[in-house]
């Protein structure tokens, strides 16, 4: 039997426990009253004493699609002094070169006699990037074309029906060429769909490929096939999981007899995103091979680009569908190969090429730095961006080669923000925030400018009305160095925008060889980060002295 004593005592300190409760909302009250009219305040739990995920060096990659060599000479685009730089900026990085189009490509030599390669061949390695700079004329002749091609390639892709594309040495040269200049790391995809009469893989074709790479000593990875989910459709040809599965162990067996490939990356099996929580495919191939395959790759879009909205873009319901679609693949690897490491082979907003007017505009960050934070989050090592150059409508660079919004925010990213991934929650009036949504790492610290022990918070702002969020006691003490990012234009009008200003100043390039100095505002200690409506910024604390970036 309780004491009337004990229940005093336990009145007592249940009445304490609510007048502290009650205190606490009245504080957290007080300062939204005190900050702007209709800011919302954003408060932050952090650890900054442990790493809570680690990704790859590479995380954020790029891709090429394989429409660019439909006509082989836009593949000569790759050779714009521009272009390189930009490509350069975002080192290190993975060049994925695949897509729909992979699966109808066929390695067609011209220099090829009784299974030798001619000395003469088209170009020589050792000089190509000082030899291969495209001139001013041609570039502006080759981009003026491609806008015709476009118009081709996007009407195959609404038919559904896709010619066989036949490519020289002088495409693998010049695709190499781009990324070795670029200092990325090619990862070359593999027709899937040359298949025998019993339907396996026929590798003859991809044999005689990798024996020019082999011949050039030229460093890359490899991938075999895009979204097999789809082959029956595009193709009229079914492959199982099993049998997919069958094929990337042939092809890894032809990279362990080669001298210059027995060590290379294999990657796959690039499927769709999971429907209707069906995984077989994905389960059948990872029981036939997954021990050959150094990442397991899958491809992940938010909405259809043919129906979707601006406020789709917006919403945090449709950026939360890359949790449920991650968790699910991530189930499935893990249940058959735990510990295998989990790739977006493919990824950007919207599929079927983009969504026109909206996925190269400024609106297309919100999806895209998202990703960025979230994707590191639930564990996936390595995020290849649709794309950098090609066709469709959800490229980082323009039909003039200029950047577009994302290739400044993929920038600013690859400069400000290390692989160690931190534990971060924020919430307003104590319930989770869903309209500002916030990401920690430790700072790059291949930067010069910032110290061991450096945290990058970045955030963005999915609402018209400006928020407040509260710096953690854990970083207090540390001045910051803010990156804010907003449309060119106020308003929703400026979602629409192709600028974005940095601090209040638009970006652009210098010159074709040149970028600007990306340089952040100084925000005293202590004083709460102010992140605009329509808005996205990277904070750098400095003197975080982060045990967990030391």
């Amino acid at each position: 039997m309780v004491s009337h004593s004990t229940l005093n005592m336990m009145s007592g300190f249940i009445l304490s426990f609510v007048i502290s409760l009650l205190s606490q909302r009245s504080s957290i009250e007080a300062n939204v009253m005190s900050t702007e009219v209709n800011s919302e305040s954003v408060f932050l739990n952090v650890d900054i004493a442990r790493v809570f995920k680690r990704v790859n060096d590479r995380f954020l990659s790029v891709a090429i699609d394989a429409s660019l060599v439909a006509e082989e000479k836009f593949m000569y685009l790759l050779t714009s002094p521009k272009l390189r730089t930009l490509a350069r900026a975002l080192t290190p990085a993975f060049l994925r070169f695949g897509g729909t189009r992979q699966d109808f490509m066929i390695f067609n030599p011209a220099f090829l006699h009784s299974n030798v390669y001619h000395t003469n061949s088209p170009l020589d390695a050792d000089d190509l990037c000082e030899r291969l700079e495209l001139p001013p004329l041609l570039e502006e002749r080759l981009k003026q074309e491609w806008a015709l091609q476009e118009v081709l390639l996007e009407k195959e892709d609404l038919q559904e029906k896709y010619r066989k594309i036949r490519f020289t040495e002088y495409a693998v040269d010049l695709l190499y060429a781009f990324t070795n200049c670029s200092g990325l790391h090619l990862i070359f995809g593999l027709n899937e769909l040359l298949r025998t009469t019993d339907n396996n893989w026929n590798s003859s074709n991809a044999r005689t490929l990798l024996q020019y790479c082999e011949s050039r000593q030229y460093n890359m990875s490899w991938e075999l096939g895009n979204e097999p989910n789809s082959f029956e459709k595009k193709a009229g040809i079914h492959v199982d999981g099993h049998q997919l599965g069958k094929d990337f162990v042939k092809l890894r067996q032809i990279l362990l007899e080669s001298k210059v490939y027995h060590n290379t990356g294999l990657y796959g099996p690039d499927i769709s995103q999971p429907r209707d929580h069906r995984r077989d495919l994905l389960e059948g191939f990872l029981e036939s091979a997954a021990e050959v395959i150094d990442a397991c790759t899958w491809h992940h879009y938010y909405v259809n680009g043919r129906d979707t909205s601006l406020e789709d873009f917006l919403n945090p319901e449709v950026l939360n569908t890359l949790t449920l679609k991650t968790q699910e693949v991530m189930k499935t690897i893990e249940m058959v190969s735990p510990g295998k490491k989990v790739w977006l082979g493919e990824t950007s907003s919207a599929y079927g090429g983009g969504a026109r007017g909206l996925s190269d505009t400024f609106v297309a960050g919100f999806m895209w730095l998202d990703k960025l934070g979230l994707g590191a989050q639930l564990g996936l090592d390595v995020v290849i961006r649709q794309v950098l150059i090609g066709s469709g409508t959800y490229h980082l660079v323009d039909n003039n080669l200029d950047p577009l919004p994302d290739y400044w925010l993929s920038l600013l990213y690859k400069r400000l923000v290390g692989p160690e991934v931190l534990n971060i929650e924020a919430f307003s009036i104590l319930e989770k925030t869903k309209s500002v949504r916030v990401y920690l790492h430790c700072t790059n610290k291949k930067s010069p400018s910032y110290k061991s022990g450096a945290v990058t918070l970045f955030a963005l702002n999915l609402k018209t009305s400006p928020a407040s969020i509260s710096v953690p006691a854990a970083f207090s003490n540390s001045t910051a160095e803010a990156f804010l990012l907003q449309s060119e234009l106020a308003g929703k009008p400026g979602l629409l925008s192709k600028s974005v200003k940095l601090n209040g100043e638009v970006l652009k390039m210098v010159d074709d060889r040149t970028l600007p100095s990306l340089q952040g505002a100084s925000i005293p200690a202590g004083e709460h980060l102010r992140l605009p409506g329509y808005s996205f910024a990277f904070y750098v604390f400095g003197e975080a002295q982060a045990a967990a970036c030391r």
